[in-house]
């Protein structure tokens, strides 16, 4: 059984509908990857999945329960987390401020220590600059952060919204190479990626949304091979 099944989910933002139909599926221990070009509504279906945003229609099952009516902090109660595009993190705070932070439910404070101890094995760099305010990190330290927040709040499902947006490439890959560390511990995650080709090399199954819909899926070393998807979908050159 699916741990998320959104089913044919149409969505928007007042009277404009960005939403027509999409569905997808994610497995346990999976990491997939949601892609397409700017402004076919990938954010929008996180923001609805995570219920910032009420579907028009169509269903929202996760781990067995029907969330489709219900509010963000339900969704949050039964492990969906999402680290948002843009990082939103408290920059008056500091690192293990916001960490803390990051593990305000009762199921997440229960695991304090134990996941504090992973984020930090899984980013040296923030143990190092546990002491400091987020606001006077780097770009890439502050997504380190923003996606060790997200952990600490000990997600059954991690959804995370852009992960290299303005990072160097070179900082861009550490944090992928983190997510192939998280893979292999069995968490579960959903990304939406601008760097198609990185996200697909790492990722086990890949959706491809244009206008609003999910247009394709499949393994996603196979379609990062395939010509055709590449330059129709994902503006990839051969």
């Amino acid at each position: 059984m699916a741990l998320l099944e959104v089913t044919d989910v149409a969505s928007g933002y007042g009277e404009v509908q960005i939403l027509w139909g999409a569905s997808l599926k994610l497995y346990r221990g999976q990491l997939t990857t949601l892609v397409g070009s700017n402004g076919v509504g990938k954010t929008t279906l996180l923001r609805t999945v995570m219920g910032l945003l009420r579907p028009w229609q169509g269903t929202i099952v996760f781990d067995g329960q029907d969330l489709t009516r219900a509010p963000a902090h339900a969704r949050a109660k039964a492990g969906l987390v999402l680290v948002p595009e843009g990082r939103q993190l408290f920059t008056d705070m500091t690192v293990l401020e916001n960490l803390e932070m990051g593990a305000f439910s009762p199921r997440a404070r229960a695991h304090f220590q134990e996941n504090l101890d992973k984020v930090f094995a899984l980013f040296p760099r923030l143990a190092e600059r546990r002491g400091q305010k987020s606001g006077l990190m780097s770009g890439g330290e502050q997504q380190m952060l923003a996606v060790a927040r997200g952990l600490m709040a000990q997600p059954e499902l991690l959804i995370i919204d852009e992960l290299s947006l303005g990072l160097s490439p070179l900082l861009a890959l550490t944090l992928f190479e983190s997510l192939t560390q998280l893979k292999k511990s069995g968490l579960t995650m959903l990304l939406v990626e601008q760097n198609v080709s990185l996200a697909l090399a790492v990722s086990d199954y890949a959706y491809v949304m244009a206008e609003g819909r999910v247009v394709m899926e499949g393994e996603a070393r196979a379609l990062l091979k395939n010509d055709d998807i590449r330059r129709t979908y994902l503006g990839v050159a051969h």
